[in-house]
C-alpha cells in the first residue's frame, strides 16, 4: 500500500493537521538553492508602492467562513460566515463572482476538516457577489467537494467531488449542473487550460491526473504522475503540467506533448502549486504532516527546472497564489491561522497577518 503522508480515513485527511514548528526547509541536500529564513515576519502593511492595478480583494477559505482581505493594504475587511467547512475559493475571471466549496456540518454537529470525511451529506458550490458578499446561488454538487475553478471564458465552474469520484460542471448562465464527469479515485485539486478546453484533475487515491475535455464534457485520458497527486497547474501555452506529489515530497513536471514526467524534490508534504502569469516561476506550498508540519514555499524556475529558493513562511503552508503583476506571492498558513505575503524579487516574507481558522484555499485575480 502506498505511503500516504496525510491521508487518514478513506480519502484525504490532508491538511488540517496538528500545529507545531518545523525548521527543516530543504528535503534535498544535493540541491544548491538559495535558502531564506524569516524568523519574525513583519506584521505590517505592504509598502505603498504596491501597484494599484491589483484586484481590490482577495479571499481565503476557512473553517466556518471566508476571509475577505483588501489587496492593497492586506487588512482583513470582513468574514463571510458559513456553516460548515469551506475548502476552496475562486474568483471568476472578471473578478465579480466569488465561488467556494462547502462541506456542511452534520445534523449532530460533526464537521469535516476540509479534506476528511465525517459527513455523508452532499456538498455545495456557493456563488457570491465579490463586492457585496451577497449569496447569488447555492448549488448542490457531490460528496465532499474539494476544489472549484472557473473556465477563463466564464462559461463553466467545475467542482471536484472527492468521494463520488467525479467532477460537476456547472453552467454559469443558469447555475445548473451540465454534467457529472467520472474521474479517477479521489479527485482533488485542479486547474484549467488558458483556452478553457481542458481540465487537469489530480486523483489523490491513485497516481494519475484526469484530463477532461470541456468541449465534449468527458474524461479523455489519465496521465500517470506519481504517488498522491494533490493539485495541478498548467502553463499558459498548455504544454506543461505540474502536480504536487504529496507522498514523495516532489513536484511532477509533465510534458503534455508526450506525457513524459520529471520530478523535482521540494519540501515536506507539498499541497498546492501555482504558476505565475508569465510562466517563469512556480511556487509549491509545503504543508507537511500532522506530526511534523512544514512551513516553506519552494520556488522553481520552470525553464531550468531547478529550485532557486526555499522561503520560510508559517506552519502548514497550504494555499498559494501570485499577484497579477507577479510582484507578490500569498500563502495560507493553516496551523497559524495566517497569510504570509512574499516579495517575489527578494524572496522574503514582508508581512504576515491573521485571517480565519484553518485557512485553506486562497484566490486573487
Amino acid at each position: 500500500m502506498k505511503k500516504f503522508n496525510i491521508l487518514s480515513i478513506a480519502l484525504v485527511a490532508i491538511f488540517v493537521l496538528g500545529a507545531c514548528s518545523n525548521t527543516e526547509t530543504n528535503s534535498n541536500p544535493e540541491q544548491n538553492n538559495e535558502q531564506i529564513k524569516v524568523e519574525e515576519p513583519v506584521t505590517s502593511e505592504v509598502p505603498a508602492e504596491q501597484p494599484s492595478n491589483l484586484s481590490p480583494y482577495y479571499f481565503t477559505a476557512n473553517h466556518n467562513g471566508i476571509s475577505k482581505i483588501d489587496a492593497n493594504s492586506n487588512n482583513l475587511i470582513e468574514t463571510i460566515q458559513v456553516k460548515g467547512s469551506v475548502h476552496n475559493v475562486q474568483l471568476s475571471p472578471d473578478g465579480k463572482t466569488l465561488a467556494a466549496t462547502l462541506i456542511p456540518e452534520s445534523e449532530h454537529g460533526h464537521k469535516d476538516d476540509g479534506h476528511g470525511h465525517n459527513d455523508e451529506s452532499k456538498g455545495f458550490a456557493l456563488f457570491y457577489n465579490a463586492e457585496t458578499n451577497e449569496l447569488i446561488k447555492k448549488v448542490e454538487v457531490g460528496l465532499h467537494p474539494a476544489h472549484i475553478v472557473f473556465t477563463a471564458n466564464n462559461k463553466y465552474a467545475l467542482v471536484t467531488n472527492s468521494e463520488d469520484n467525479n467532477v460537476s460542471v456547472i453552467e454559469l448562465g443558469t447555475y445548473q449542473i451540465a454534467e457529472n464527469i467520472p474521474t479517477g479515485n479521489g479527485p482533488h485539486g485542479f486547474r484549467i487550460s488558458a483556452d478553457s478546453k481542458f481540465a487537469y484533475i489530480a486523483n489523490m487515491l491513485e497516481d494519475t491526473v484526469s484530463v477532461i475535455d470541456l468541449d465534449i464534457l468527458k474524461e479523455t485520458k489519465r496521465i500517470k504522475v506519481g504517488d498522491t497527486p494533490v493539485t495541478t497547474a498548467v502553463t499558459s501555452d498548455g504544454r506543461t503540467l505540474l502536480t504536487t506529489l504529496n507522498s514523495k515530497n516532489s513536484l511532477a513536471i509533465v510534458d503534455l506533448t508526450n506525457d513524459s514526467v520529471e520530478e523535482i524534490k521540494v519540501g515536506d508534504g507539498p499541497a498546492q502549486v501555482y504558476i505565475q502569469s508569465d510562466d517563469k516561476f512556480a511556487f509549491v506550498a509545503n504543508q507537511g504532516t500532522h506530526d511534523k508540519p512544514s512551513n516553506t514555499i519552494t520556488k522553481i524556475d520552470l525553464q531550468t527546472k531547478q529550485v532557486i529558493a526555499t522561503i520560510e513562511v508559517g506552519n502548514g503552508a497550504h494555499g498559494v497564489v501570485t499577484s497579477a503583476d507577479n510582484r507578490f506571492v500569498y500563502v495560507t498558513n493553516m496551523f497559524d491561522n495566517t497569510v504570509s505575503v512574499i516579495d517575489n524579487k527578494e524572496n522574503k516574507v514582508i508581512t504576515t497577518f491573521n485571517v480565519g481558522n484553518e485557512p485553506n484555499g486562497i484566490t486573487l485575480n
